[in-house]
Order: structure tokens, then sequence, then C-alpha cells
């Protein structure tokens, strides 16, 4: 590969506990000085950034830009460094990440059945009542951590109900993921064996659902059993395939939520202007501000900084670079969806911007297949918060607060907020804005 800044030219350092904290200047310097910038990964990985919007569009849809890490020219997948650590030796490789069509075209037919915008409203009845049963346990106290009281158990014990893990099993689900979104944070090696003890319950849940499996379906039948019975012309998912199935979708489908509720909340409480505009909009009862403020909220700090691994197959060029076959592409779609090119004003947050194609949960044929249920479950965690503890406000100071490392996910370590306690505040909210 050939470096495309000029000698003179000198990058802002990348990837060190300051940058976690904010980004966004970093990549407007490479938006407008090195747009496709080839750097060394904290894990030696050299690979591409992509930062401008419309190379950005163009690389996430780009068929050359291979998920399959075999196409990767240096055996670094398999020492853990490019993909999710353990999941090669827990033989749970073959999912959405990490495929091409035409098995990622058969697996996320099957799959998608469980994403409908019909089943995602089904359940959002059991995403309110999680939110209020979450709340519940700390709004009398005046103070909560709201990442590891409410941000990362929602979604845990939501995406646990769509696949169908026991209420009782469901505890072990939330540590094993806690260990997975440490990142660099806990014991040596955690989050392998996390996987792994994730992976050995997966295949026994499956074995016991098959056993059990009615022969005609009920309405609402739980995404595992949905798996083992699903079918595409005559061919059934294998058990690897299913167990990776499951996998990903809790791994994709918990950290993003979390670090939307999260990212979200933290925004709104540093834009003070912006969510009194929102809670003066619920107490009418109106949702539209509800739902451009998440798709603002997506863009402005989004869950996923950079889009997963791709490998290009071939010679190609983005944005006038050229890559060659077996490079790594990462897209940086926090640096996309504050392209001045493409959204005026990008470092204002505004809960009303309407021309919002952003790019948070990806663009193509990998686009996030939970999307509409992190935007359900997003939606009913920022408008109950904001509904019930109207006088919300941070805990500590906001350069006080850790964001947690990893290359991939943008998410606070803990989010401290203190509230009057629920049942003592005034109903009147204009005062403590």
């Amino acid at each position: 590969m050939t470096e495309q800044l000029r000698p003179d030219d000198t990058a802002p350092e990348l990837f060190t506990w300051e940058f976690a904290a904010d980004p966004y200047p970093a990549y407007a310097w490479l938006r407008e000085h090195a747009p496709v910038h080839r750097t060394r990964l904290p894990s030696g990985v050299e690979a591409w950034l992509v930062t401008r919007y419309a190379d950005a569009r163009q690389a996430l849809a780009d068929p050359r830009l291979s998920k399959n890490p075999a196409h990767h020219d240096e055996p670094a997948h398999a020492k853990g460094k490019t993909g999710i650590p353990g999941e090669r030796k827990a033989e749970l490789m073959t999912h959405l990440l990490n495929i091409d069509p035409p098995d990622h075209t058969r697996l996320r037919r099957l799959v998608s059945k469980a994403f409908t915008p019909r089943r995602v409203a089904e359940f959002a009845p059991r995403v309110q009542e999680l939110t209020d049963h979450l709340i519940d346990q700390f709004a009398h106290k005046g103070s909560a951590d709201l990442i590891h009281e409410f941000a990362f158990p929602l979604p845990i014990y939501a995406i646990c109900d769509l696949l169908g893990v026991p209420r009782e099993d469901q505890d072990d689900f939330r540590d094993w993921a806690g260990m997975m979104i440490r990142h660099g944070g806990g014991p040596r090696g955690g989050v392998a064996r996390s996987v792994k003890k994730m992976r050995g319950y997966l295949a026994e849940l499956i074995h016991r659902k098959r056993q059990a499996l009615p022969a005609e379906a009920a309405p609402g039948e739980d995404l595992i059993s949905g798996l083992i019975r699903a079918s595409d012309h005559g061919e059934h998912l294998t058990e690897n395939e299913a167990a990776a199935m499951a996998f990903i979708l809790l791994f994709a489908g918990f950290e993003t939520t979390v670090n939307l509720i999260g990212n979200g909340t933290y925004a709104l409480l540093t834009h003070p202007e912006q969510r009194h505009r929102l809670q003066d909009s619920l107490a009418r009862g109106e949702r539209a501000l509800l739902e451009t403020g998440v798709e603002e909220l997506l863009r402005f700090d989004g869950p996923v900084e950079l889009a997963t691994w791709r490998f290009a197959t071939e010679p190609l060029s983005i944005g006038g670079q050229a890559i060659a076959p077996g490079d790594p592409v990462l897209v940086v779609l926090a640096a996309a969806d504050r392209d001045p090119e493409r959204f005026p004003g990008p470092d204002v947050l505004d809960l009303a911007r309407r021309d919002n194609q952003h790019l948070g949960y990806g663009h193509g044929i990998h686009y996030c297949l939970g999307a509409p249920l992190a935007r359900l479950e997003g939606q009913a965690a920022l408008a109950t918060l904001l509904t019930r503890l109207p006088d919300l406000q941070l805990g500590a100071e906001p350069a006080d607060l850790r964001w947690r490392g990893g290359l991939i996910m943008r998410g606070l370590r803990q989010l401290p907020v203190v509230f009057t306690p629920e049942g003592t505040q005034e109903n009147d909210t204009s005062s403590t804005l």
C-alpha cells in the first residue's frame, strides 16, 4: 500500500484515550487532508480509514469489499486481531458480519422475518415494560449510573426475549455481555472466555428447542425456534449457522443500543435547549420530534464509530486512493456523518433535522438488520426517562467521563445522573431546564 500523506503533513494521533473522548476534530482533519488514510491500528494491523460521506457510502455498498476475513492478505484474523475475540475458536464465524452473498443473502432472508415492522411493533409493549421496570429500580433514589442500571440491561433483556432465552438464564447472558463490552477493561482473555461460554449455552439451547419444537409455529414464535424451523428452498440452517446467527444478533444487537441510549442521553443533557424542545413535544403527546431526534442522535454521536471490517478482493479506488487486493478497509461512520459536504452544520445537534440520511446503521446489503428494534428501544428509553425524570442532570463533569476503548463501537463507561426522586417532582418541568 502506498501512503497518501505528503512528508510535511502531520496526521493527528488516533486511538488514544484523549482521542476516544472526542474523535471528531481528528476526523475533520482526515476528511480534509487525507480522506482515505492508511494507519496502523492499536492491534498492529494496517488498514485504510474512509472518512468522507460520499466515499463511505460507496465503500459500504461495494461488492469488491468482502466481509469474509479469508480475503485479508495477512494472518491477523487468525490471531484474533480483526474480529470478535474467540469467535473462531468457538466456531461462530458463519454469521452475517463475516460472510458475502450468496450465503449472506440466504441467512439474512431467514432471520429478517423477526425484524419486520409488524413484528417489531408487536414487541413494543414488552420493550416499554422492560423500560419502566428498570427505571422503577432507581427512580426513588435520586441518582443512578444510566449505563449499568438502564442502557445496558434494557437491550440485553429485550434481545434475550426475542431470541427465546428463558428468563431464568438471562442474567448469565447479562454477565457474559458485560465482559464483552469492557473491551480492554476486563481480565485478559475475558472476552474470549465469555464468547466460549455463550457458544456452549447456545448449542445446548438450540438442541433443547429442536427437541421440543411443535409441528406448527405459534404466533410470535421466538427467533431461535424460528431459525431451527426455517428453511430456504429446502436448505435448513446448520446448527453452527444457527448458533452463530443467535450469537451475532445478541452481540451486535445489544451494544449498539447500549451506546445509542447512553450517547443519546449524554448529548441531550449537554444540549439543554434541544432536550427542552423534546420534553415539551412529549408533554404535548407528539412523536415526530422524538423520531427525528433519535435519527439525529444516531448521526451526531452514534453507537458505531467504524463499520466492521472489509477486505478488498481486487484492485479498486476509493476517493482517488488505490486499494490493493487483501487490504483491510474501515469505513468511519462517525466521520462520514459529520461531513459538511452532506450535512449543513454537522457539529450542531438539531433534533428536527429532516434530510438526515446518516450512515449510523450502515448502508447496502449489510445495513443493520436490527435497526428497527434499536430505534424502538432508543425511542422508548429516551421518552420514558425524560417524562418520568424531567429534571435529569449529569452527575459528573463531562471532562471526567470516560469512553470505552475499542475500535468499532463508541460508548461511555458510565453515565452518572442525578434527579429529583420520582414522586416528588413538580408537574411543571420548565423550572428545571
